[in-house]
C-alpha cells in the first residue's frame, strides 16, 4: 500500500521547522523552510498544530556533549511534545488514518509543521496516540514529557507501599499516603500533584509564597521551600508523611529523610542521590499517557497553559520557559 495523504497537505510544499546549526541557548534557534518528511513503512506523518516546551528541549541542545547522550547531531531540530492531525499514513500502519487527531513525542523535532513518527513507538522520542474528544490540541501538546515523568516518578513512590495500583498509570499511592512534592508548581509538578490526588493521596507541595494559590488550585497544600522546610512540613502533617518526590533538586529529599521517609519511597528526577531511586519518562507504565488524556477529557485533571507563541517567536518562548518562573506550560502554535 502506498502512503496515503490528503491532497491539501501535499508533501511537495515542505514546511517550517525550528533548527539549530550550532548548539547553544535560545539565540541558536532559527526557523527554516525545510522539505516535507515522508511517512515510511510503519510510520505516520503529523501536521503539527501545537508543540509544548519542556526544560529537556533546551538542556539537550545546549552543548555537543549533552546532545551526544541523546543521539543528536547538527543540524538538529527542537522540541519533543506535539499535537496535530495525521495527514499521511505509511505502509503497514493500522489504527491510524489521515484526519485523526493525535499527540505524542518526536525527540528534538516537534516544533515543525510536519513530523514523522513510528506508529508503534512507545517512548517520548517517537510515539503517537489518539487525542480524545474533549482535549484541545494545546493541552494535548503538553502531555508527553511531563505526563510520562510524573507517572513514572509516582509509580516509584508506590512500589513499596502495598496500596492498590491504578491499572493504567501503575500508581501505588492511596488514601493512606501523604506525599511531599518539591517543585510542585512546575511543568512536571502540575501532573504529579493532580495524579497523586486522583489516587486519593494527600499532597503537600513546595513553592514560593507567590505560588501558594496556584498550588491550592492543583489540589496541593502549599509550603514554602528553603531553610526550615522540615519544620514547616511537620507542622502541616504532625502525623508524618509517607512518600516524597523531588522535582527540582535535593532539598525535598533531605527533608523527607529527616521526617523518617524510607529511601524506597522517595524519588528524584533532576538529581542523583545514593540510595534514592530516580525516574524518567521512559519508565512510565504502558498506557500512562492514554490514561492521563482520559482524565483530562473527563475533567479530573487540567493543564494550565501559561503562554502561547507563534513559531516565529520561538526564542522568546524558550527564554520564558527556561526562566523556570512560569506557572504552567508554554506552547508554540503552528
Amino acid at each position: 500500500m502506498q502512503a496515503q495523504a490528503e491532497s491539501r497537505h501535499s508533501s511537495e510544499g515542505g514546511g517550517r521547522a525550528v533548527r539549530l546549526r550550532s548548539f547553544g541557548g535560545p539565540e541558536a534557534l532559527e526557523v527554516h523552510q525545510v522539505p516535507a518528511p515522508e511517512a515510511g513503512p510503519g510510520q505516520v506523518r503529523v501536521r503539527v498544530t501545537a508543540a509544548g516546551l519542556n526544560p529537556m528541549d533546551w538542556v539537550m541542545t545546549a552543548d555537543a556533549d549533552t546532545a551526544a547522550r541523546f543521539g543528536l547531531t547538527l543540524p538538529v531540530g527542537f522540541g519533543t511534545d506535539y499535537a496535530g492531525v495525521i495527514d499521511q499514513v505509511g505502509e503497514g500502519v493500522t489504527g491510524f488514518a489521515p484526519g485523526d487527531r493525535v499527540f505524542g513525542g518526536a525527540l528534538s523535532r516537534a516544533v515543525a509543521d510536519l513530523v514523522v513518527v513510528d506508529a508503534r513507538g512507545d517512548t517520548a522520542a517517537d510515539e503517537v496516540h489518539h487525542t480524545p474528544e474533549g482535549v484541545d490540541d494545546r493541552t494535548a501538546a503538553t502531555l508527553t514529557i511531563a505526563g510520562r515523568t510524573a507517572a513514572a516518578a509516582l509509580a516509584v513512590l508506590g512500589s513499596g507501599s502495598g496500596a492498590h495500583s491504578n491499572p493504567g498509570l501503575g500508581l501505588g499511592l492511596g488514601p493512606d499516603d501523604t506525599v511531599l512534592i518539591g517543585g510542585a508548581g512546575g511543568g512536571v509538578g502540575v501532573f504529579a500533584v493532580q495524579l497523586a490526588r486522583v489516587a486519593g493521596a494527600r499532597v503537600i507541595g513546595t513553592g514560593s509564597a507567590a505560588s501558594a494559590d496556584h498550588l491550592r488550585s492543583l489540589g496541593a497544600e502549599p509550603v514554602a521551600y528553603g531553610d526550615g522546610l522540615t519544620d514547616r512540613v511537620r507542622a502541616l502533617a504532625p502525623e508524618g508523611i509517607t512518600a516524597a518526590l523531588d522535582l527540582h533538586g535535593v532539598d525535598t529529599v533531605h527533608a523527607a529523610r529527616e521526617l523518617g521517609v524510607p529511601d524506597a519511597r522517595i524519588c528524584t528526577i533532576a538529581a542523583q542521590i545514593e540510595g534514592v531511586p530516580a525516574a524518567n519518562g521512559a519508565n512510565a507504565a504502558p498506557g500512562a499517557l492514554e490514561e492521563i488524556a482520559a482524565l483530562i477529557a473527563a475533567g479530573r485533571l487540567r493543564v494550565p497553559v501559561a503562554a502561547t507563541f507563534p513559531i516565529d517567536e520561538i526564542r522568546r518562548a524558550t527564554e520564558l520557559q527556561a526562566a523556570r518562573h512560569v506557572r504552567g506550560k508554554v506552547v508554540i502554535d503552528l
